[in-house]
């Protein structure tokens, strides 16, 4: 028994306590749970959402006047020479000092611009639900991507347990060549074979163990959290729906997709930016008002003080008459932007219905496969079955034994490959629909 192969494969499984000393155990709710809490694009995602909740606010549209309070000192000191027309003797004024306090509250209000103002306000909602869009698209994102990831690390848990299947396999394949070789009824090139095969799949093993922990290390990233945090998966297989109806999905994603609606409310804003440059071709309506007091102190001259207070108040009328044919052009080619954005429109639901086309396609082939993938496992499983059969009584050679062993080995991969190939395709097919969130449930 080759001891240093056992020992090294030991070594492998006591530093990786991913497996075999997991602490915890995890469902793809407990991750996607965890994941909706900590991960970091969508913090940031949640955070620019209620910047865009914020911004909306009468103010912020234009309908709440500005007020403003005020105040200035100033000190001037003149000098001056008067000479009188007559010829008379100049008259020399030095230091004349004035000062000067001024205090006052101004109101400034458009109460009438076209309309402008309450397009603000609607351009402002918009952007609000168009920031709540772009966080659902990041949820989405990370539900999928969660759930991807997943199922790859219940893949990679399945692949290392065949793997362990195909080391013990080879271990007692090795166990009854080492018996007969003793005995002589085997050569030692049947010997050598054998230890060849086992230090294969031992090596197999142990590169699974990485490919194992790169997906835990990547799963935890997706949830936000710690890295090197060492858990199992609970599923012990990859477990599909293949019941999806077509016409409902397909119906959900040209009214639902996320990204749709996100370039709709685009086409919106630009039927907005369209409102507001029309509210040029209306006259505008500003009030003006205030409250003012100034203070004056003199040092010389026939006044010693004075001080002026009281309010003001104005209207301006006003409207453009000319601009030199801009605003027609820039409203044209508002136009031209809003049969733009419908283009775009169209050809998101084309791409969309072709992607929907090649997943729904790729779907039912991989179930398909699945079931195929079944039915030769099951007929790997007795064929090797009966060449080991043979191989104990002598039967069958050690290659031919070792022929079985790899199909069996390969048809469980392909099996596993076809189960999650299709859960991959149900996971697209769900967020391009926009129906991801229901794994949340």
């Amino acid at each position: 028994m080759p001891d240093k192969i056992i020992l090294r494969i030991f070594l492998v499984m006591l530093f990786i306590p991913s497996v075999t000393k997991a602490q915890t155990v995890m469902d793809l709710q407990e991750c996607l749970r965890i994941g909706l809490e900590n991960n970091y694009d969508l913090r940031i995602s949640r955070n620019q959402q209620q910047i865009s909740d914020n911004n909306v606010t009468l103010g912020n549209a234009g309908f709440l006047p500005n007020v403003s309070a005020s105040s200035a000192y100033s000190l001037r000191s003149n000098n001056s020479d008067q000479f009188p027309a007559d010829g008379g003797d100049a008259v020399e004024t030095r230091n004349a000092n004035t000062q000067m306090l001024d205090a006052g509250i101004d109101l400034n209000w458009t109460i009438f611009e076209g309309f402008r103002v309450q397009t603000n306000y609607k351009r402002l909602k918009e952007f609000q639900t168009i920031g709540e869009l772009s966080t659902k698209l990041s949820l989405e994102n990370l539900i999928a991507d969660i759930s991807s990831e997943y199922y790859n690390y219940v893949q990679q848990q399945i692949r290392l347990s065949n793997l362990k299947y195909a080391v013990s396999l080879s271990k007692e394949r090795l166990r009854i060549v080492e018996a007969r070789y003793q005995v002589g009824s085997l050569s030692r090139l049947d010997l050598q074979q054998a230890r060849v095969d086992f230090n294969a799949d031992s090596s197999l093993l142990i590169q699974q163990y990485e490919t194992l922990n790169t997906s835990r290390i990547k799963l935890n990233e997706l949830m936000g959290g710690d890295v090197d945090r060492y858990f199992a998966a609970q599923d012990s297989t990859i477990r599909f729906n293949a019941d999806l109806s077509k016409n409902e999905l397909l119906s959900n994603a040209l009214q639902q997709n996320t990204v749709l609606q996100l370039i709709r409310k685009n086409k919106t804003l630009s039927e907005l930016d369209l409102k507001t440059l029309q509210s040029r071709n209306f006259p505008y309506l500003r009030l003006n008002t205030g409250y003012g007091f100034t203070h004056y102190d003199y040092t010389k001259g026939a006044l010693d003080r004075q001080r002026n207070w009281g309010p003001s108040i104005g209207l301006t009328l006003g409207y453009t008459i000319f601009d030199g044919f801009n605003r027609s052009r820039e409203q044209k080619n508002a136009q031209i932007t809003i049969n733009n954005r419908q283009l775009e429109i169209d050809r998101q639901k084309l791409v969309l219905q072709s992607d929907f086309a090649n997943m729904w396609m790729a779907y039912n082939n991989n179930i398909e496969l699945t079931n195929l993938e079944k039915e030769s496992l099951a007929n790997a499983e007795v064929n090797y079955e009966i060449a080991m059969e043979r191989y104990k009584i002598g039967d069958l050679s050690g290659l031919q034994l070792r022929e079985a062993q790899n199909s069996l080995l390969e048809a469980e991969q392909r099996l596993l490959t076809a189960q999650y190939r299709t859960k991959l395709y149900e996971i697209s097919l769900m967020q391009i629909s926009g129906k991801i969130g229901e794994y949340l449930q």
